[in-house]
């Protein structure tokens, strides 16, 4: 049976950061994965170019059934801290809007630092290594793995959630929760696309790939970003976004015209070009594609000083408030985060330990810390990882 301080399980952004941070304390850590790869979902995020994190980083871009854990670690490991590593590495990066900072390459740049930082620090890993059995003894904790017996006063657990199952997501961190007394809060998809399967669904096969700028709210939440139209219905940061809040049943407010109020907009141009065909002005606002296709499917596209005042109301309500209910979402297989998972308030937001089992940690998305489409999640990994490496 071999030992060593610590033994982190999971060797994705929240282990690769907690086992840099506490092998740099001078802990002797062991990294293990069942995966053949460290950090895939690094590697595929932000379309190849990881969103690693987001310069306005807050508590209020996170959402959990206990609101305040997030924010001790948050404050403890900065977006700043994040971007001060990635400078030292040299990783070229820019600000993509919204405060969303992207490798200028590659997301392979940030895994290459981790795994980087890991080696100098001296962090031992092993991929394609599965664990059997986790016991709890009195020195700690003891796993059957595939490297063997392997003994440690401390164990983490940075297993992930069900997203992209993939890329080897399980849900192996919820059992290990569970297994020492953990709740295990109703998990869902979150940041994921939805999709139509009603008459909308041809209009959304009919405009895949097309993109527009909207305001998207459901249950009291809102988000100004773009649309994406898709042959199963709907994605694009707005929707991702939203999907977050959103449950089945549920009917999506969409803005489509969110730079205007929407009859204010159409009575104007009535009155400024009343011979102007519908469509033609709509050719001004969207692709001509969408335009001609909302004009003709939705209001029977004419001159507008053919309407009256009652119909441009009503096309206004479409354009402004348009209500989507959606037929569910595409799930964990496309999901970006998984929402829910171990409930936090067993958890100390200060050190990440079990307060059911003593030397037990867990970090990143395996908690219940969800966040904002944009580099929150990331940056929650890091900021967890960091803190959970402090005392172990």
């Amino acid at each position: 049976m071999r030992s060593t301080d610590v033994v982190i399980i999971g060797a994705g952004a929240a282990g690769l950061m907690c086992a840099l941070t506490a092998a740099a304390r001078g802990r002797q850590v062991l990294l293990i994965d069942h995966s053949n790869k460290a950090g895939k979902k690094i590697l595929m995020s932000g379309g190849g170019r990881c969103n690693f994190t987001n310069m306005y980083t807050d508590p209020a871009n996170f959402f959990s059934q206990n609101p305040h854990f997030c924010k001790s670690a948050l404050a403890r490991y900065t977006a700043w801290d994040f971007i001060a590593m990635a400078s030292k590495h040299g990783v070229p990066y820019h600000e993509k809007k919204l405060g969303q900072l992207f490798c200028d390459n590659k997301s392979r740049d940030i895994l290459e630092m981790l795994l980087e930082e890991c080696r100098q620090a001296g962090v031992e890993l092993h991929l394609n290594t599965s664990v059997q059995q986790i016991e709890k003894t009195e020195a700690g904790y003891l796993l059957s793995t595939g490297l063997g017996p392997i003994a440690s006063p401390s164990l983490v657990v940075a297993t992930g959630g069900l997203s992209i199952p993939t890329l080897g997501a399980t849900g192996f961190g919820y059992e290990i929760a569970r297994q020492f007394g953990h709740t295990v809060l109703a998990t869902r998809a979150g940041l994921v696309p939805f999709i139509i399967t009603d008459q909308l669904k041809d209009l959304c096969a009919e405009l895949s790939g097309t993109s527009v700028a909207c305001l998207v709210s459901c249950n009291d939440q809102s988000f100004r970003e773009n649309l994406l139209f898709t042959h199963r219905g709907l994605s694009g940061p707005a929707i991702l976004q939203i999907s977050s809040f959103w449950h089945p049943g549920d009917a999506v407010e969409i803005n489509l015209l969110p730079d205007h109020d929407a009859l204010e907009w159409l009575q104007g141009q009535q009155s400024a070009r009343p011979n102007s065909e519908l469509k033609t002005l709509l050719g001004e606002v969207f692709t001509k594609k969408m335009a001609t296709l909302l004009a003709d499917d939705w209001f029977a596209s004419k001159p507008m000083k053919q309407y009256t005042p009652a119909g441009l109301r009503d096309i206004a309500d479409k354009l402004g408030a348009w209500q989507v209910v959606p037929a569910g979402t595409e799930g964990y297989r496309t999901a970006e985060l998984t929402l829910g998972g171990v409930d936090t308030r067993d958890v100390s937001s200060k050190t990440m330990e079990s307060l059911k089992s003593p030397g037990l940690y867990f970090v990143g998305e395996v908690l219940d810390v969800s966040g904002h489409l944009g580099g929150f999640n990331f940056q929650w990994a890091w900021a967890s990882g960091y803190a959970a490496a402090q005392f172990i």
